[in-house]
């Protein structure tokens, strides 16, 4: 689990020990942040969104090449989905529990293991799976699978009824998740699996909305940034670029040991965001994953590294699936017509320098150490 300050346990240890009368009236007024958002928070919030809902039948194709028709187990079988990433610690704690409810699945549960496409290929998914000894079909997701189910969280558990309904979403291997595996078990009304069954439209595989290439235009939708100013993703003035730079809060920290190559690029592209970021010669946008991260994570990243660029938090990964962001950090620029101008290889190997990016006065600047 990523780790989380719980500065509301801190606050309650400095009211008890200085000056009680008045700092209990600060406590009692909300001063100071707000705890934390945890896993399992991340996991209601999405649950939210898609408990009760009724799953368009979907035909998904695993890293083997097979199809699962998950539209036509609806009446006979409860579909138990994990999302999940090989650099994510607990969801390896949890695989166990994973495989057994596998091996148990029966006639009438289907597992799917549904790694979520972030900073992880194919390869590394197999490798995985054979550390592991997993046997239950593995599907990766280009991001459609994550938008219809609202990911936030890895390991991320959604039950479906037999009657096609989402009736859980968690983080924790817990006695709610085994009553909801064994809820969903039960044979469904037969009226309404009929109803659903007769509203139900053929089968067909969940297809994420293709990534924009260079040349076309960026949406017009709007980001909220941390000071609750609208964001454009590019320049409403049609004067300048843009760079749009995908960043992760917890990049730097947790991947310093799952993903060392990964969280070496996301200090690297922070750092050159620091000295950069205050020329006004582009427009600077930051756009972090809602993955794993809240707008308070976002805040103190941003104040512990004094990061000068507007950093907005796309909380429901919409528009890191619309420019087709699988990895951090990713760099996107955008002219000043508002077209798709480059998309940026980020890489040890790649030399990037956001410099790069600056008018040539500016460039000169920085690269002969002007101020």
């Amino acid at each position: 689990m990523l780790p989380h300050i719980d500065t509301a346990s801190s606050r309650h240890r400095l009211c008890s020990w200085i000056l009680p009368t008045l700092l209990a009236m600060v406590c009692w007024s909300g001063a100071g942040p707000a705890r934390a958002e945890s896993g399992d928070d991340f996991a209601r919030q999405a649950g939210a969104r898609v408990l009760g809902r009724v799953v368009p039948p979907l035909a998904l194709t695993t890293i083997d090449g097979k199809t699962l028709d998950l539209g036509a187990l609806r009446g006979r079988k409860a579909v138990y989905l994990k999302f999940w990433a090989t650099w994510c610690v607990p969801c390896r704690q949890q695989m166990p529990h994973f495989e057994q409810a596998q091996r148990h699945a029966g006639t009438d549960l289907q597992v799917v293991a549904v790694n979520i496409g972030f900073d992880d290929t194919v390869e590394q998914i197999r490798a995985f799976r054979r550390e592991l000894g997993l046997t239950m079909p593995m599907v990766r997701d280009d991001g459609a699978l994550g938008e219809l189910f609202g990911l936030r969280v890895t390991p991320q558990h959604v039950v479906i009824g037999k009657d096609g309904r989402i009736v859980y979403v968690g983080h924790q291997v817990d006695a709610r998740l085994e009553s909801a595996l064994a809820q969903a078990r039960k044979a469904p009304d037969s009226a309404d699996s009929d109803a659903l069954a007769q509203a139900a439209p053929a089968s067909a595989g969940a297809r994420a909305t293709p990534a924009l290439r260079v040349g076309e235009a960026v949406p017009k939708s709007e980001l909220s940034s941390l000071e609750s100013h609208r964001l454009a993703l590019s320049d409403p003035a049609r004067k300048r670029s843009s760079v749009l730079v995908f960043l992760s809060p917890w990049c730097e920290s947790y991947f310093a040991k799952t993903r060392p190559r990964s969280s070496r690029e996301c200090r690297a592209v922070r750092e050159q965001l620091v000295a950069l970021g205050r020329d006004n010669s582009v427009r600077w946008v930051g756009v972090a994953s809602g993955l794993w991260a809240s707008e308070q994570d976002l805040r103190e990243y941003r104040d512990q590294h004094r990061i000068p660029v507007p950093l907005a938090l796309d909380r429901d990964g919409a528009v890191f699936r619309r420019f087709g962001i699988a990895r951090v950090p990713a760099v996107i620029v955008v002219d000043a017509q508002g077209r798709v101008a480059r998309r940026v290889e980020v890489g040890e190997r790649s030399g990037l320098s956001l410099d790069r990016f600056l008018s040539p006065a500016a460039a000169a600047a920085v690269q002969g150490g002007q101020p």
